[in-house]
């Protein structure tokens, strides 16, 4: 069995919405357990290590937008990939340092996988009802963000990998502040 951990961020726009305590219910619903957890007020250097520009993940963007862009016939405003991730990531970083953030590890196996279905598409009019997204956030899209010169709204944050899940994990939590602990349903794992 492969238990794993994942980080949950609850951006500010799910905070000042007081859908905190909606949202968290739906992964100790699951059976999913929360080790550790904290309100943050972020700050520049906590955001940018949360979203450190990346080259792999800046043409990857920068192909997604473009599909977008194209699909719309819109133009591109963005000269190459980096310009376009140095935009995103101002971006990203604005949004996360607007409010304060709820922070979580959450463990269980494949949490990743479950956390990931249960947040929903990245693109909120895109997600399912049924999902946090879907369910809270349905109305905003790509295109309401690219009018407004802003990133999505889209309430959480979801690790997307194991390797990702170590790496934000570490930039949001010290290794005292995870907690070890037995639930009931741990017995059958």
């Amino acid at each position: 069995m492969v238990m794993e951990r994942t980080l949950v961020l609850l951006k500010p726009d799910a905070v000042q919405r007081s859908l905190a305590g909606k949202i968290i219910s739906r992964f100790e619903d699951s059976g999913l357990k929360i080790v550790a957890m904290k309100m943050v007020w972020c700050d520049e250097k906590q955001a940018l290590n949360h979203y450190p520009l990346d080259e792999e993940w800046a043409k990857n963007v920068f192909e997604k937008t473009k599909k977008a862009y194209d699909k719309e016939n819109k133009k591109m405003e963005y000269k190459d990939h980096i310009d376009l991730g140095k935009t995103i990531q101002s971006w990203l970083t604005t949004f996360l340092k607007e409010g304060p953030i709820v922070a979580l590890v959450i463990e269980g196996p494949h949490s990743i996988e479950l956390v990931r279905k249960m947040v929903g598409a990245t693109e909120p009019r895109q997600a399912i009802p049924g999902t946090i997204r879907g369910d809270y956030a349905s109305i905003e899209s790509y295109s309401l963000a690219d009018n407004k010169k802003r990133v999505l709204r889209n309430l959480i944050h979801a690790s997307d990998t194991l390797e990702n899940a170590n790496k934000e994990i570490k930039v949001w939590f010290k290794d005292e502040e995870i907690h070890s602990y037995k639930k009931d349903i741990d017995k059958h794992f």
